[in-house]
């Protein structure tokens, strides 16, 4: 899997791993999808009589292949988007340091590797980006290249002293030169090149609809999809307006006046949730569950910042270690998700740790199932933070802080307009600037934050649609079960079935849960044509 900005699908990969996206790597790739899709054919002959666990797991297989397709042959960012190449230069830098240190021997060893495979990788892009190479796809490689050589430096700087003391420093210097020296002729050849690039940034419907039934399985087409945006925002914003009007005179909220206290507040208000969503009955919180911790953001991450979220939600392998969220100061000039934490981290909270995302990790990370346990897709797991974000509200925890109810309201909101953003796009039906305009207009965003959000989506269609689409198939499922089991039903059993499969679709949570097939027979009806 290639790597990504996005902070969901960071996978443990092999020490020392030499990356390539060479065209001969591409077609390797391709020629081990082929063999496993054969295979996957020849070992589940019969699948129709196995039991519906076992036919679930069939489909995240299916679903993993169908992303390799999308990825080599359908968005095919490695031929189309130059941001591509340095997703897979310092996207891998950038995980390896949101880990928390100290950074032993073995992690230095893999910071130098992962450095050193920097040039290779940006002279495979100089070959693979012709024709279809996107000039506005470049011209946003460009932006995130401007001071490059400083931005290493800084990385350098102030990861150096925390490398072991032997030959890891110098080699970690020596590859940071490399690495820098490569980047800025990877910018030189944009500048020369991203004139003569003739590729559209849109991917088009059918390729659209291929990644909505195949990769994501979701079964709703490009305009249900924006139907269902148009009414979640309506609702969402009438919620929004009956909210403030209700929290007239009340005073508004404020800044943390220093990071120390927005640290130690998370921490409170962390162990809280996890007493909340106890003693309510939402959800199981095993004891020996380590916590979602905060810090402040070091020099290196911050000077990384522009190719990758800075969570660290550990992973299969450190399960036993805390996870974190680093922190800018509190101010009013940071982006909106910063500024909303710093003036009540409860929200975000919610989303990116308990009940969100490093929670349901945590517990899909120890899934049976090691099919399970190992698929990845942003769509089940964002949509499960967004879920968490509004049915924490309300079930009372902001009882006491009626506006940050306000803000939770602004986020479903940002939500909607995010997944028109996504279809149209995708579609062809919006320009990069409309887009960015749209996220202002519609949700609360700022407007840096709505330039690099567009940006984003233009490129990887499909990833903006998962919070919303998600939380609505999680609302369905919720509604379905209850109407099923009546006084039976438990919200405890069934937060916790979510969290412990949230890395699978929920089609298919939907499929083996009520044994409601309607929408697996449209997508393998899909799938058949």
């Amino acid at each position: 899997m290639p790597f990504s900005a996005d902070d969901i699908p960071r996978l443990e990969r092999p020490a020392g791993l030499v990356r390539s996206w060479s065209k001969e790597s591409v077609n390797e790739q391709r020629a081990q999808a082929g063999v496993l899709a054969a295979c996957l054919t020849q070992v589940t002959a019969g699948e129709s009589a196995w039991p519906l666990a076992r036919r679930v797991d069939v489909r995240l297989i299916r679903s993993a292949l169908a992303r390799v397709h999308w990825e080599l042959d359908v968005n095919r960012r490695w031929e189309r988007d130059p941001g591509f190449y340095l997703d897979q230069a310092l996207t891998p830098v950038l995980e390896l340091l949101t880990e928390p240190p100290p950074i032993g021997s073995a992690r230095a060893r893999e910071l130098v590797a992962r450095l050193r495979n920097v040039p290779s990788l940006l002279q495979e892009g100089k070959a693979n980006l012709q024709g279809d190479a996107v000039p506005l796809f470049a011209q946003l490689a460009l932006a995130k290249l401007v001071d490059i050589r400083q931005t290493l430096h800084r990385v350098e700087t102030s990861v150096s002293p925390l490398l072991p003391k032997d030959a890891s420093r110098g080699d970690f210097s020596g590859s940071i030169v490399a690495a820098a020296d490569a980047l800025e002729s990877f910018r030189s050849w944009l500048n020369q090149n991203t004139s003569t690039m003739r590729g559209s940034a849109s991917v088009g419907r059918a390729a659209y609809v291929f990644f909505l039934q195949q990769v994501g399985l979701i079964p709703y087409t490009p305009e249900q999809l924006l139907s269902m945006a148009q009414q979640e925002w309506e609702r969402s914003a009438a919620a929004e307006a009956l909210e403030v009007q209700r929290n007239v005179g009340l005073p508004a909220l404020s800044y943390f006046p220093s990071s120390e206290l927005q640290i130690a507040r998370y921490q409170e208000d962390e162990a809280a949730i996890r007493r909340f969503i106890d003693s309510r009955g939402i959800l199981s919180v095993p004891p020996e569950l380590p916590h979602f911790t905060v810090r402040p953001i070091p020099e290196y991450l911050d000077a990384l910042g522009d190719f990758g979220e800075q969570d660290w939600f550990t992973g299969p392998s450190t399960l036993g270690r805390d996870g974190v969220r680093w922190l800018y100061p509190p101010s009013p000039k940071l982006g909106y998700f910063g500024r909303s934490a710093a003036l009540d981290p409860r929200p975000l909270i919610t989303h990116e740790g308990i009940p969100g995302h490093y929670f349901q990790l945590a517990l899909s990370w120890r899934h049976p199932d090691p099919i399970r346990r190992h698929y990845s897709d942003s769509g089940a797991n964002e949509g499960l933070g967004f879920y968490a974000e509004e049915m924490m509200m309300r079930s009372g925890l902001y009882d006491s802080s009626p506006r940050t109810r306000e803000l939770v309201w602004g986020m479903s909101r940002l939500r909607a307009a995010r997944v028109v953003v996504d279809v149209k796009l995708a579609l062809g039906e919006m320009t990069l600037a409309e887009a960015a305009d749209y996220l202002v207009q519609r949700g609360p965003m700022d407007v840096r934050t709505a330039k690099v959000e567009a940006s984003a989506f233009s490129a990887q269609p499909g990833q903006a649609i998962s919070y919303q689409t998600g939380k609505l198939q999680i609302e369905k499922l919720l509604a379905e079960t209850r109407l099923r089991q009546g006084q039976a039903f438990s919200l405890r059993r069934f937060d916790d079935a979510l969290c412990l499969n949230g890395n699978v679709p929920l089609v298919l949570q939907r499929w083996e849960s009520l044994g409601a097939d309607d929408e697996m027979r449209l997508l393998d009806a899909a799938r058949a044509q």
